[in-house]
């Protein structure tokens, strides 16, 4: 690992590519995306993403352990940077940033790279909009001991920023497919995965509902809920009761609801 190349200029082209980053189709065409943060950068070491470059700007650091962690990305064949407070600040994406921003590889998973128990907890979700929510979820579903998380029809990016953040790096622990809604079903299927699907309409509560043995939680967009396909071929359809006026919860806190209420009749 040699000396860190300094960065001072708010115009050094490294600066504005990882200002470009921001842009989906930016990441979409360079095939990478930036991790910003020490918690989420050293869960990506830890499971061995071999990340690109790292950026740090110890006029930021909040502790002591971030030489360490700079040196543990240095000899795994990350290229170390060291930028200025200024040129951080303007290529960071917090408000209040610590110091520590790198770019990892995007990556694709099939459905059949998926190695599943014999009993698999599976979350699918289909067409979350906000990256916040998505992030939520993973975290959700990580901290539920779900064995992978299916992603249908997405309109958020799996790789934007927010969702990084929001998942504390658990994107990079949890296994994570991005597939359309009829594979899914059909690989579910044949895999003898029973899917529940959760809606207003229904008319069981979840907590009523078996959610023991092989299970997918099938859960749906902010704004409309699941789609027509979901709701009709998934076997069961389940409801979260609401005593108040309104009809639904946030997606991110009906996906822990659930998923917890599986993992209390699974046996935690």
């Amino acid at each position: 690992m040699g000396t860190p190349e300094k960065i001072s200029s708010l115009q050094n082209p490294r600066v504005k590519r990882l200002v470009q980053l921001r842009d989906r189709r930016t990441r979409d065409e360079s095939g990478v995306f930036p991790v910003e943060g020490y918690r989420e950068i050293r869960r990506a070491l830890e499971k061995g993403v071999p990340l690109r470059e790292l950026y740090f700007a110890p006029e930021w650091f909040l502790g002591e352990n971030e030489p360490a962690l700079i040196a543990q990305a240095g000899a795994a064949g990350a290229q170390l940077f060291e930028l200025t407070k200024d040129a951080f600040a303007k290529v960071a994406y917090r408000e209040r940033p610590d110091g520590l921003l790198a770019v990892a590889p995007q990556w694709k998973r099939a459905l059949g790279e998926l190695v599943l128990p014999a009993v698999p907890f599976l979350l699918v979700v289909e067409a979350i909009e906000k990256p916040g929510n998505l992030g939520t979820i993973l975290r959700s579903a990580d901290a539920a001991g779900c064995d992978a998380v299916i992603v249908c029809d997405p309109v958020t990016d799996i790789f934007n920023p927010n969702v990084v953040r929001a998942s504390t790096g658990v994107l990079f622990s949890v296994p994570l497919v991005v597939e359309v809604s009829a594979r899914v079903q059909t690989w579910l299927r044949e895999k003898g995965v029973r899917t529940v699907a959760t809606t207003p309409a229904a008319e069981k509560i979840y907590s009523k509902v078996d959610l023991g043995g092989p299970l997918a939680v099938v859960m749906g967009s902010e704004q409309y809920g699941l789609s027509d396909f979901w709701l009709k071929n998934a076997d069961v359809l389940a409801r979260i009761p609401m005593a108040g006026q309104a009809d639904s919860l946030n997606v991110a806190m009906a996906a822990i609801i659930t998923l917890f209420e599986a993992v209390r009749q699974r046996g935690g």
